[in-house]
């Protein structure tokens, strides 16, 4: 039994938007996990770490959570910012239940376990990215969200698992590192960089909290190891 993590998978089984038409690593991308998803086993956990599916609703998305479920291992989905398809957890988990999906779970509000270790996470959020009149309330719901997963843990060893990363070359959320560090967070993955993004990563231990980036591209769509 091992945990893995690894984000922005990009699917777009049922809709038109393959990642392949970007060239370069993303050619065959969805073979390529595939692959690498086939040495893993029925007890392993993965972590996926948003920006799943370029679907815009379940229905939609229904190939590629059906692609996902046949993967081996048990998949808990954070959301990322290009989930357009996300919905109340309530009916994402009746959709999931109605269509066989029994290998799939949210990490939303809550928490999940991997023996003694938590798993907790939430999106996380930019406000640069957003120059909408209500960013700032998505951002402090998203903090709301975190400590809550946080909580859930208890005296438990931490592990966060964020879409957006929280501190790269240039740019730190002090809201969210501030939680990571008060609640004894040990390790922080991220995803959301891509490409010649990737460089502005910071994968290093700072005050106590290791951060690491698991986009899928610059993974080479090969599940990040953790435990």
């Amino acid at each position: 039994m091992a945990l893995y993590a690894i984000g922005d998978t990009h699917l777009s089984l049922g809709t038109d938007k393959p990642m392949d038409v970007f060239g370069g690593s993303w050619e065959g991308y969805v073979d390529k996990l595939r692959d690498a998803f086939s040495a893993l086993s029925e007890e392993d956990t993965i972590v996926l770490c948003g920006d799943i599916s370029w679907a815009m609703s379940l229905e939609s998305a229904r190939e590629d959570f059906a692609f996902l479920n046949d993967l081996p291992g048990r998949k808990l989905i954070v959301k990322g910012n290009h989930d357009y398809w996300w919905n109340t957890v309530t009916k994402m988990k009746a959709f999931f239940v109605q269509n066989g999906f029994h290998k799939l779970d949210f990490l939303h509000n809550n928490c999940h376990f991997y023996g003694d270790t938590a798993l907790c996470g939430t999106r996380g959020w930019f406000y640069e990215e957003d120059a909408e009149p209500h960013s700032e309330k998505v951002f402090r719901r998203e903090l709301i969200r975190l400590e809550a997963s946080l909580q859930a843990a208890g005296d438990r060893e931490k592990l966060c698992f964020l879409h957006y990363p929280p501190r790269y070359q240039g740019y730190s959320c002090p809201e969210i590192l501030s939680l990571l560090e008060q609640y004894g967070v040990c390790a922080c993955y991220y995803g959301h960089l891509h490409g010649a993004s990737c460089s502005l990563a910071v994968d290093e231990t700072v005050r106590g909290v290791a951060y690491t980036l698991i986009s899928a591209d610059h993974l080479a769509f090969v599940p990040k190891k953790i435990r």
